[in-house]
């Protein structure tokens, strides 16, 4: 029978400042993008306040004025989650990556080498929190799904473990909104809609009844609730789009101001582009107005390319075309490129132009990455100045939200429920 791990790094955010700022033990900490951003991660101290994931850090502060509210700094963030991602692969080659800070691991038939799973799961909790100075918490049973809420279930520093075949009744007295895919509006129309208020009680409801009122997602449902989930524990997918966002410390409608930072953006973005060996034929703006309403529009390509001038150009195109739709002040400004081809596999039909484009980016990457992203700056960006929204690091960076897509290659069990900042992360 399946034993599959999966594995949460507790507050991992503020972890991570906690691992290089000792200081903050123990005390109410919350990272965010800046004042005007949100919360990102809420430490366990911070969390009897009210707050959590997505709540305007305006907010978070009336809550709880006296936290420590940190900017964040996903280059650090990524380069810890890197190390532990590694950490994993150390001990089986089946690992699923889910997000920055949490990955499912198939540790079927590893028994001879551990001795026990149990211990290998305290191995893997001792190595992160000596060598990351991070707590995490660990989930095992037989089916994604199972492990998925048994590493809730303890939080911080948890340990749970199914015992094997028995994942159905340990999810049966369970409310059914502690099940993966079953959030507060489905919980509620179970609740409303079937009388379904508990895991075993779905788990009981005939697939017709479930599949009349959710359609074909009402089986999927159901095998969750009975603990059947077989699908495999993949290695990460390849990204359906690469972004950047940024929300401004004041709103503005000045292009002098916004066309630099789209500068910026862009070329963080086909940065990234280029690290995934890939080329891309849609770009993307998205705009949010100083009254929070956001649009988004974009435009194909005749050729897919990677180099920063004609991605920014194709950017500045829609972005002129959204604001002349509406003259408001913005508040936030991203980028993001999609429809990706591999690097290699296309030939553009201006070549020569499209080469020395390319050969130019490829020269600044190699300095960019022995030498810090900064060190190499085009004309355009630098006419943003020192107006760009900074923290106490510099690039208040946020990710664009990631494309629809399965997050486990089969079974479509969510990857996180608002990572860093809920009450169980």
């Amino acid at each position: 029978m399946r034993r599959i791990f999966h594995i949460d790094l507790d507050a991992f955010f503020v972890s991570v400042e906690r691992a290089d700022n000792p200081s903050l033990e123990g005390k109410p900490v919350v990272v965010g993008a800046h004042k005007r951003g949100v919360v990102t991660c809420a430490s366990y101290e911070a969390r009897p306040y009210g707050l959590r994931a997505g709540m305007p850090i305006a907010q978070a502060q009336r809550l709880c004025p006296q936290a420590i509210y940190l900017s964040s700094n996903y280059e650090r963030y990524t380069a810890v989650s890197a190390e532990f991602h590694r950490m994993l692969a150390s001990y089986s080659p089946f690992v699923q990556p889910l997000s920055l800070d949490e990955a499912f691991v198939d540790m079927t038939g590893f028994e001879s080498l551990y001795g026990t799973l149990n211990r290998a799961a305290k191995d893997m909790k001792g190595r992160i929190r000596s060598e990351l100075k991070i707590t995490a918490s660990v989930g095992i049973a037989s089916s994604k799904v199972a492990a998925k809420v048994a590493s809730d279930l303890e939080k911080p520093d948890g340990l749970v473990e199914v015992p094997p075949g028995s994942d159905a009744d340990f999810l049966s007295p369970m409310p059914v909104e502690d099940l993966p895919g079953v959030g507060v509006k489905t919980a509620k129309v179970l609740q409303e809609a079937l009388g379904v208020k508990l895991v075993g009680q779905l788990a009981a409801t005939p697939s017709t009844a479930l599949r009349h009122v959710f359609g074909a997602r009402g089986d999927l449902l159901r095998l969750w609730a009975r603990g059947e989930d077989d699908a495999p524990v993949d290695g990460p997918e390849a990204p359906k789009s690469i972004g950047r966002e940024v929300t401004f410390d004041e709103d503005s409608g000045d292009l002098s101001f916004l066309l630099p930072l789209l500068r910026q953006l862009t070329e963080r973005v086909c940065a990234d582009l280029r690290r995934e060996a890939k080329k891309a034929r849609r770009v993307s703006v998205r705009v949010r107005y100083h009254d929070f309403e956001t649009v988004s529009h974009q435009t194909t390509l005749k050729q897919p390319i990677s180099h920063d001038q004609g991605i920014y150009d194709a950017g500045v195109a829609i972005l002129m075309r959204t604001l002349k739709q509406r003259k408001a002040k913005v508040r936030l400004l991203g980028i993001s490129v999609s429809d990706f081809v591999p690097e290699a596999g296309q030939i553009a039909l201006f070549e020569h132009q499209d080469k020395k484009f390319a050969d130019l980016s490829s020269v600044i990457d190699k300095v960019r990455g022995k030498y810090g992203f900064g060190s190499i700056q085009t004309g355009g960006a630098m006419r943003l100045g020192d107006r760009k929204p900074g923290d106490r690091r510099g690039w208040a960076w946020r990710e664009s939200p990631p494309s629809p897509a399965s997050a486990d290659g089969g079974s479509n069990l969510p990857s996180s429920r608002g990572k860093g900042g809920d009450g169980r992360a």
